[in-house]
């Protein structure tokens, strides 16, 4: 995706970007494994989690500030890929 220089993504989780309080927060919530994994039903679970987060209304899993999310999502066999940029309007 792009984030981290090619070969460096280790250190988004060494220095602790991914964490809740990081500048890259991934999974808040766990992630799709937390929830069991059904599948399908986990990227409409992205998305409802993302707008939630966007609203300001994910509890003890909100980001502060949140203002934008990106969702990534992979189906089959790796054959049904796609990403969701949201943003949230004021």
């Amino acid at each position: 995706m792009g984030l981290t220089p090619r070969g460096e993504g280790h250190r988004a989780i060494r220095e602790g970007w991914t964490h809740k309080g990081g500048c890259l927060p991934v999974n808040p919530s766990g992630g799709l494994k937390a929830k069991g994994h059904p599948v399908g039903a986990t990227g409409v679970s992205m998305h409802v989690l993302a707008c939630m987060q966007l609203m300001h209304e994910a509890g003890d899993m909100q980001i502060p500030g949140a203002g934008l999310a990106g969702v990534f999502n992979m189906g089959g066999a790796a054959v049904a890929n796609y990403v969701s940029i949201l943003e949230r309007v004021r």
